[in-house]
């Protein structure tokens, strides 16, 4: 029996639903509070409870989720018995990806919707397994490949010891655990260095330049100094088409449903990691073409006049992109950014940047950070902070009054951005519109 303490953690029930497709017997315990992902948990049967000392028992392997310690009734009882054997999240899995062909993707942006691209693609060569940062686990009985996201919180993900390695990007977050820059990129060379066959590194930024890499590695980008890159690129509402170069010699044209250049980006990464692992082109093109998203990762959604989109950005960076993918596709309409914080210290270092990230939407409207929001000792920042920085901005709550207000600012294309529970507000404007 495998007990999960924190089974709700988007990582953790990824995981459990990948070791009950291994034909395990999975259950585990978290808050009592309604969270999207543990629908996840609930499509295959994987029971969960409440937090209880005596729902440890004899001889369980427990995994323990980042966000706990000893001070858990459920941590504490799992190590004082010698009959549990316990792990922490990031040991287990790294013992599981010894078990694949595995390919992990890190970056500070993008993880989740790259890794959903990429166990796509690898799909089509042979039965593969992913873990995706939206609840989101598989793994076929006869799997082969593995695919999944590395995070570099706490230097989890040097836990880690893949085949290959997709580096996405490196702009410097988790400044609650990192001191500064030259930390933050010491953890990203210490993993890359630890794929044992190679490395597909985003060539277009000045930061991924800055580590050394000693595998064997590609770069690419739009950049014609990239191993592989892209040209004759065009973005439309249909999404975006490129020409793709592999050591300045076509390679293949691709047409994509996906919007923004940012997805390009991880798009490329997607086809470089391809391309290391002898991937056809027209196995290639096919399944870039069909791939559909993963959730929270610009889920799209109609309401007559209006358009929901609903997406885990949380850093600055990722809003911009996001609000500029939003333009892309729809050029014509009006864009309202509808924001949750989560970390009080990314707020706080990140101030002059979410001031810019949110500069091309029409309407700004920020809630307030979640009640049980840990704040980080010596941050101050407050929401009304956030607001004063951004210019047509307004603080809402996220009650009926609200939902009703922001219904009647449209039509529009809301985007709902958050890594918290942003999407109850989107649900409850449905009554109003």
């Amino acid at each position: 029996m495998y007990y999960f303490i924190g089974i709700k953690g988007s990582g953790m029930a990824s995981l459990a639903c990948i070791l009950k497709d291994c034909g395990y017997d999975v259950c585990g315990s978290d808050i009592d509070k309604e969270i999207f992902i543990q629908k996840n948990l609930e499509a295959k049967e994987i029971p969960f409870y409440s937090f209880d000392k005596n729902n440890i028992k004899d001889g369980m392997k427990v995994i323990i989720g980042n966000a706990f310690d000893d001070s858990n009734e459920e941590v504490k009882e799992a190590l004082a018995n010698p009959t549990v054997t316990t792990y922490t999240y990031p040991q287990f899995l790294g013992h599981l990806v010894e078990q694949y062909h595995s390919i992990c993707v890190c970056g500070t942006h993008g993880k989740t919707g790259t890794t959903g691209l990429l166990s796509h693609v690898l799909e089509r060569m042979s039965p593969t397994g992913y873990l995706i940062g939206d609840g989101s686990g598989y793994m076929p009985k006869e799997g082969k490949n593995f695919v999944l996201e590395a995070c570099e919180y706490k230097r989890n993900f040097l836990a880690y010891h893949p085949d290959y390695t997709l580096l996405l990007n490196i702009e410097l977050d988790h400044v609650d655990y990192y001191h500064d820059m030259d930390d933050y990129l010491d953890a990203f060379e210490t993993f890359a260095n630890q794929a044992k066959k190679g490395v597909a590194v985003f060539g277009d930024e000045e930061n991924t330049h800055k580590i050394k890499i000693d595998v064997n590695h590609l770069f690419y980008g739009l950049k014609d100094t990239n191993d592989v890159y892209a040209k004759n690129i065009v973005e439309d509402t249909t999404g975006v088409h490129f020409d793709c170069m592999v050591k300045n010699e076509f390679f293949a044209h691709f047409e994509l449903p996906l919007f923004g250049l940012h997805l390009l980006y991880n798009a490329l990464g997607v086809i470089t990691i391809g391309i290391m692992n002898g991937l056809s082109t027209s196995l290639l093109q096919e399944a870039m073409a069909s791939f559909e998203g993963v959730k929270r990762r610009f889920n799209i959604e109609e309401n007559g006049d209006n358009i929901y989109i609903d997406d885990y950005a949380h850093h600055p960076t990722a809003i911009k992109f996001t609000i500029e993918a939003a333009k892309q596709k729809y050029p014509k309409h009006k864009i309202v950014a509808v924001f949750k914080p989560d970390r009080f210290s990314r707020i706080e270092y990140f101030l002059k940047e979410f001031k810019t990230a949110f500069q091309e939407a029409d309407e700004v409207y920020f809630c307030d950070f979640p009640e049980n929001q840990k704040r980080e000792e010596g941050i101050n920042v407050t929401i009304e902070d956030l607001q004063n920085q951004v210019e047509k901005s307004k603080i809402i709550q996220e009650d009926e009054t609200s939902a009703m207000y922001l219904a009647n600012r449209g039509p529009a294309v809301y985007l709902f951005m958050s890594s918290k529970d942003i999407y109850k507000l989107k649900n409850k404007m449905k009554n109003f519109q």
